[in-house]
C-alpha cells in the first residue's frame, strides 16, 4: 500500500488547491523554514483521523484552516485528499477490490468535520479501521517526525510492544477482540437491563392479570346490574303507564267538565250582559236623579249660607246696637255731670265778679304806679 498523491486546500500554509505526487519509492521535501514542510506530513496525519490540535502543533482544531495574511484573506474551510495505491490489496476490507483508494477530510470554522472515503461519506471510526494492521494510522510508527526515534529508544516495554504488535499486524486483531469485549459486556449490560425489564414487565403482567380479573368480574357486575336497572325501569315504565292512563280517564272526565262548565259560564255571561244592559239603564236613572239631588243640595248650602250670613250681620246690629246705647247712656250722663259743673261754675262766677273787678281796679293802679316810678327813674 503506497501513498500516490497528497491534495491540499485551505489546510495551514497551503491556502490555494496544492497537489504533492509521489512518483517514487523514496522522496524528499526541502526547504527553509517555515515553508511549510512539517505541514505536509500534519495534512496525512491529519486526514488519517488525528483528533488532538496539540499534535498538529495547533490550540484548537479549527487552526489548521487557513487564517489570512497581510496578502490574502482567510478561508472558510480546510481540505486535504490522500490517494493509495492498493493493487497489492493489502486493505482486508471491503475497499480490497478498488486499486486505489482516497481518503478525503473536510473540516469549517464551524468545527464539524467530514470524512469520505472514494467520494463516499463515512466515520472517523470507518477510516482508523480501515488502517488498522497496515502500519499507517495518525500515530503510526510508519510516520516519524523529529524526536520520535529517541521517544522509540526510551519508550518503555508497553509502548514497544505497541509498535511491534502494529507493525506485525495484530494491533487491529487486538482493537476488533477489545471493541468485541466491549460488545459483549454492552450485550451483558443491556441482557441484565432486559432481565430487569423483563421482569418488571412479569410483575406488571401479574398486576394486569389481576386488574383484567377484576375488569371481567367488574364486567359481569356491569352487567348485572344493567339488567337488574333495566328491569327496575320497566316495572316503573309500566306502573308510569297505568298513571298516564288513569290520569288520561281522569282528564277526559276532567275536559266533560271543563266543557260543561263552560257552557254554563258563557250562560251565565249571556245572563250577565243581559243585567249589564239593565244595570246600564238604572245607571242613567241613577245619574240623573244624582244630578237633581246635588242640584237641591247645592240651592240647600246656598240658603243656608244666606240665612247664616242674615243671622250673622243681625248678631252684629244688635251688638253694635247695644253698645250705640250704652255710649249714649254714658254721653248723657257726661251730660248731666258736665251741666252740673257748668252750674256750679255759673255760681261761682257770679260770687267771683266782685272780687274780680276789685283786683282789675288794683291792677290798674299798679301798672299806674309802675310807670310813674319807671318815669321817675328815667
Amino acid at each position: 500500500m503506497k501513498l500516490k498523491r497528497i491534495a491540499v486546500s485551505g489546510f495551514k500554509s497551503f491556502v490555494d488547491q496544492t497537489s504533492v505526487t509521489f512518483n517514487a519509492q523514496i522522496m524528499g521535501v526541502v526547504g527553509p523554514n517555515g515553508c511549510g514542510k512539517s505541514n505536509v506530513i500534519d495534512a496525512v496525519r491529519w486526514v488519517m483521523g488525528e483528533s488532538s490540535a496539540k499534535m498538529l502543533r495547533g490550540d484548537s482544531m479549527t487552526d489548521v484552516i487557513f487564517n489570512g495574511s497581510s496578502t490574502r484573506k482567510p478561508v472558510g474551510r480546510a481540505s486535504v485528499e490522500l490517494f493509495f495505491d492498493n493493487r497489492l490489496g493489502r486493505i482486508k476490507s471491503h475497499y480490497k477490490q478498488f486499486s486505489e483508494i482516497a481518503i478525503k477530510r473536510v473540516l469549517g470554522r464551524d468545527g464539524k468535520s467530514e470524512y469520505r472515503i472514494n467520494e463516499k461519506r463515512v466515520r472517523r471510526k470507518d477510516v482508523l479501521d480501515l488502517f488498522r494492521g497496515t502500519g499507517l494510522g495518525p500515530r503510526s510508527y510508519s510516520i516519524i517526525e523529529q524526536g520520535m526515534v529517541s521517544r522509540i529508544v526510551e519508550a518503555k516495554p508497553e509502548e514497544l510492544r505497541a509498535y511491534v504488535e502494529e507493525a506485525a499486524g495484530i494491533s487491529r486483531y487486538k482493537d476488533r477482540r477489545r471493541e468485541t469485549e466491549t460488545r459483549i459486556r454492552q450485550t451483558r449490560e443491556n441482557i441484565e437491563r432486559s432481565e430487569d425489564i423483563r421482569n418488571e414487565l412479569l410483575a406488571q403482567l401479574r398486576r394486569l392479570k389481576r386488574q383484567a380479573q377484576a375488569a371481567e368480574r367488574y364486567k359481569k357486575l356491569q352487567i348485572k346490574r344493567r339488567d337488574a336497572l333495566t328491569l327496575r325501569y320497566r316495572l316503573r315504565f309500566d306502573a308510569y303507564t297505568d298513571q298516564i292512563q288513569a290520569q288520561q280517564t281522569q282528564q277526559d272526565q276532567s275536559s266533560n267538565l271543563l266543557e260543561k262548565a263552560i257552557a254554563g259560564q258563557r250562560e251565565l255571561e249571556a245572563s250577565i250582559e243581559q243585567s249589564r244592559s239593565l244595570h246600564g239603564e238604572e245607571q242613567d236613572k241613577l245619574t240623573d236623579i244624582q244630578a237633581a239631588f246635588y242640584k237641591a243640595g247645592a240651592d240647600i248650602s246656598r240658603f243656608e249660607q244666606k240665612i247664616e250670613h242674615i243671622q250673622l250681620t243681625s248678631a252684629q246690629d244688635a251688638k253694635a246696637l247695644t253698645e250705640v246705647n250704652d255710649a249714649l247712656s254714658s254721653i248723657n250722663m257726661q251730660i248731666e255731670t258736665d251741666q252740673a259743673l257748668l252750674d256750679q261754675a255759673s255760681l261761682d262766677l257770679n260770687t267771683l265778679a266782685p272780687e274780680l273787678e276789685g283786683m282789675n281796679d288794683a291792677l290798674h293802679g299798679s301798672q299806674q304806679a309802675y310807670e310813674k316810678a319807671h318815669h321817675a327813674f328815667n
